[in-house]
């Protein structure tokens, strides 16, 4: 798909069911519709699944990672390769985080200042700067419909006094990455800020307020699912999206199981991400509509039974016994199936919760597959 430089990056609500909502991101290059999941393509792919099978799943936009990519193959190359849609045969929307958090989590002997991040690469341990400006023009280079500003994910568990100071230098930084992001940014692109302040509502509300005087076109809130616990994590969301203004998309990063999902839209989130759906098929996991399944456990060698009758996916129509001897013999293919069936959950999931938003019930929704999840966790393996 060619992008349409005629239309500009826009947001509508179409429908609410308390804090929750439903509607549409426009874009260049296609519609979202929210509340939206999306797949992790972190270098430049999502694991185990063609990209026409990811775009079968139902998915609108994919998350790809600055972090990664600036470092393997570089920006600069996929730039002269056409951009990052066509080199990963990706033709909607694409997000991109700015790189900020794999910078704190992989990266060796980094270094933070107020000019931004010099890191050694965990790929060559060659030293890479990281500013908030070069996060911009890696972004742009890639040709990222949705660009994230560079910021610091704030380590947990902090003190109020730590977390109050990686909150004003990521303020700082987003100032600049906005500066950056007008001089560079083509028609149709558009530039989220992210929400830090780690478990302090005083912080949340700070940042919150400060990113909407500086101005963006979406809202995401980072720092989260770091270790703080569920209830810790939706207090957060609840506080922060009363700050959050109604007209722009909210963005939980990083987050997470089908429960998460589902009470943080409950709370007023429209998107997510989260390599949980591809990276459980790799480790034999799957996400039905019974429930959570490992399908190393010996009670499926002999089952029949589709992996989800009720899931539309095709890999979902594979038998769990199949399944099961696929993943023992660590066959590729098992992987691959099992990270396709999850992926498009994630997708029913989000048309299912978009349905009942616009029929008023997803407190409903909610507590059913609560309780479909509440009877299916299983030991790892008894085999």
């Amino acid at each position: 798909m060619q992008r349409d430089v005629t239309k500009s990056f826009s947001f509508e609500v179409t429908a609410r069911d308390g804090a929750a909502r439903t509607g549409a991101i426009s874009t260049p290059r296609g519609v979202v519709r929210t509340p939206a999941f999306m797949p992790v393509g972190t270098g430049a792919t999502v694991k185990a699944m063609f990209p026409e099978d990811v775009a079968a799943t139902g998915a609108d936009i994919i998350l790809a990672n600055t972090y990664h990519l600036m470092l393997r193959p570089g920006a600069e190359r996929i730039a002269r390769l056409g951009g990052l849609h066509k080199f990963m045969h990706w033709d909607e929307p694409i997000l991109t985080d700015s790189g900020g958090y794999q910078v704190m989590s992989l990266a060796k002997l980094r270094r933070i200042d107020e000019g931004g991040v010099t890191f050694q690469s965990h790929i060559d341990g060659a030293t890479v700067a990281l500013s908030p400006e070069r996060a911009i023009e890696v972004q742009c280079l890639l040709g990222a419909d949705i660009q994230m500003v560079l910021d610091e994910c704030t380590p947990f568990p902090a003190t109020h006094d730590e977390a109050r100071a990686s909150l004003d230098l990521s303020l700082r930084w987003a100032e600049r990455s906005k500066r950056a992001f007008e001089a560079q940014a083509k028609p149709g692109q558009a530039l989220f800020g992210i929400v830090q302040g780690s478990v302090y509502p005083d912080l949340r509300e700070r940042s919150a307020r400060s990113l909407i005087e500086t101005g963006f076109d979406g809202y995401a809130i980072g720092g989260l699912a770091v270790g703080e616990g569920q209830s810790a994590m939706l207090d957060m969301v609840e506080i922060t999206t009363a700050f959050l203004p109604q007209d722009r998309p909210r963005y939980l990063m990083g987050v997470g199981t089908p429960e998460d999902l589902l009470l943080s839209i409950a709370r007023g989130m429209d998107m997510f991400d989260c390599v949980m759906p591809t990276r459980s098929g790799r480790h034999c996991q799957a996400f039905t509509w019974t429930g959570r399944l490992n399908l190393r456990n010996a009670r499926y060698a002999d089952d029949p039974t589709p992996l989800d009758p009720e899931s539309l996916c095709p890999a979902a129509q594979y038998e769990r016994a199949y399944l099961h001897h696929l993943v023992k013999s660590g066959e590729t293919l098992g992987a691959m199936l099992l990270s396709y069936a999850n992926v498009q959950f994630y997708q029913e999931l989000m048309a299912r919760a978009r349905a009942a938003i616009e029929e008023g019930s997803l407190a409903r929704f909610t507590d059913e597959l609560r309780r479909r999840y509440a009877r299916s966790d299983e030991p790892p393996d008894e085999s």
